[in-house]
């Protein structure tokens, strides 16, 4: 689909990431069919056959590879195509989440880790599990985040890495330890970066006028 198709209206630049201009900073539901959404899609079909292929290794390799390649390739076709949304910011985020905790616990499951090394492989999730809370409960924090629909580069490096130590214990390598410990040491610099991006974004987000509050000049 190219920019200029129907239903994509030509995208502007914010901070130089191209962006629908047509409230792309809104979540709606028809971003949800644009192709890079539904790439990051595709990692929920992933998730659900994950479970059942584990204890085959090279399919289960597959598997992540596909889901990985689709965490690579929906934020590059995204910014190529000016098709970054907020609706495509959030899916692109929680299929991610949703697919690693679904490997997980199928590992975890299977013996392939242990609760200690489950606990390494999701320290990202886990320290930002307090942000998700309170996204979810503060409009001014929301507003803020659907303002500025941008992938973390932090993130998709931990993403990466999570992936990387989920091959490496299906492979059953010996350094397992060291990719869990790396995994552990990027996803809190990670949780990190996510933190002080959105406390930022709500630093900057301009503050709602009161009913009969007069707009003030610069």
């Amino acid at each position: 689909m190219s920019r200029d198709e129907p239903g994509v209206s030509p995208g502007r630049v914010r901070r130089g990431v191209t962006v629908f201009s047509d409230r792309s900073s809104r979540y709606q539901a028809r971003h949800l069919l644009l192709p890079p959404t539904l790439l990051s899609l595709s990692r929920l079909g992933f998730a659900a056959c994950f479970p059942w292929l584990s204890e085959e290794p090279r399919a289960a390799l597959a598997v992540l590879a596909l889901a990985g390649a689709s965490d690579v390739l929906d934020g590059w076709l995204a910014r190529r195509n000016g098709m970054v949304t907020a609706t495509g910011a959030v899916v692109d985020g929680v299929t991610d989440k949703l697919f690693v905790l679904t490997v997980a616990l199928t590992l975890l499951a299977k013996h392939h880790l242990s609760p200690a090394e489950l606990l390494l492989l999701g320290t990202r999730e886990l320290g930002e599990l307090p942000l998700v809370v309170w996204l979810a409960v503060s409009p001014a924090v929301r507003r803020a985040r659907i303002d500025s629909p941008r992938a973390n580069g932090l993130g998709k490096a931990a993403t990466v890495m999570q992936f990387a130590s989920v091959a490496a214990s299906l492979a059953g390598v010996r350094s397992l330890a060291i990719w869990l410990a790396s995994t552990g040491l990027l996803g809190l610099v990670s949780a990190a970066s996510y933190w002080h991006r959105e406390l930022g974004n709500l630093r900057r987000a301009p503050k709602p006028r009161r009913p009969g509050q007069r707009r003030t000049k610069a």
